[in-house]
């Protein structure tokens, strides 16, 4: 099915309505992975015109999206990543481990940009940042488009090598999301080092719920535990 190339569209409004010039787009992935960390990715691609088929990463083949993210590291102006990892998404729920790792990727950038485009309808990374939030930001916005498949083929590069002495689990071909080959070594062998222990998949496991941990916001009275309780019923 074909799709509209993204634009620079948010890019030129933001020049044009406030004093940024430097604008970054960032985007995320593993948001919904029981084991690795989340990872984002921050990149400034200018006003070029984008490479042939750029768009968002999760409507790329894998062999497509690696050849596009090769192309991307040397088309765009500059980006960086930032990873919060399973520990840290245990102790301080997904939406700080969120911001964390978006912070670490435009930290990573040369040049602190003016302007952040985030992919989505949620500002999770909020002040000092200067953030436009655009949904479908990863279809429609090159800059998000380009740190969408930037992230995704680093954390699939990064899983593969966390998966290497555990080979039952299939990070590899699953990066660490619920695929029949992760769920099956769960059963079997429990969690490795790098999956999420407060996450609701070790209910299913009698074996190995014992290791799992309270969420973060259990101690938070009112609607935050609501809301953090429906976005894990959604994930899984």
């Amino acid at each position: 099915m074909p799709y509209d190339p993204p634009t620079h569209r948010v890019e030129r409004s933001l020049r044009a309505t406030t004093s940024a010039r430097l604008v970054a787009g960032v985007d995320e992935v593993g948001r919904g992975a029981w084991a690795g960390p989340v990872t984002v990715c921050a990149a400034v691609t200018g006003l070029r015109r984008p490479p042939e088929g750029l768009t968002d990463s999760k409507l790329l083949a894998r062999g497509r999206r690696t050849e596009l993210a090769e192309v991307l590291r040397g088309w765009v102006t500059a980006h960086g990543f930032g990873h919060a990892w399973p520990e840290e998404i245990d102790l301080l729920g997904m939406t700080a481990a969120l911001r964390l790792a978006a912070e670490r990727a435009l930290q990573a950038l040369p040049q602190r940009p003016d302007a952040v485009i985030l992919d989505g309808s949620h500002d999770y990374l909020g002040a000092p940042w200067h953030v436009r939030t655009v949904v479908k930001g990863d279809r429609s916005c090159v800059s998000v488009a380009a740190a969408s498949v930037l992230a995704k083929v680093q954390r699939d590069t990064l899983m593969a090598e966390l998966g290497a002495s555990h080979a039952a689990f299939d990070f590899q071909g699953n990066a660490g999301y619920p695929a029949p080959t992760h769920r099956a070594a769960l059963a079997d062998l429990g969690p490795t080092p790098h999956h999420r222990l407060t996450w609701a998949y070790l209910d299913a496991l009698p074996r190995w719920k014992h290791l799992k941990k309270p969420h973060p916001l259990a101690a938070v009275p009112g609607p935050a535990v609501a809301e953090a309780e429906e976005e894990q019923a959604r994930l899984f």
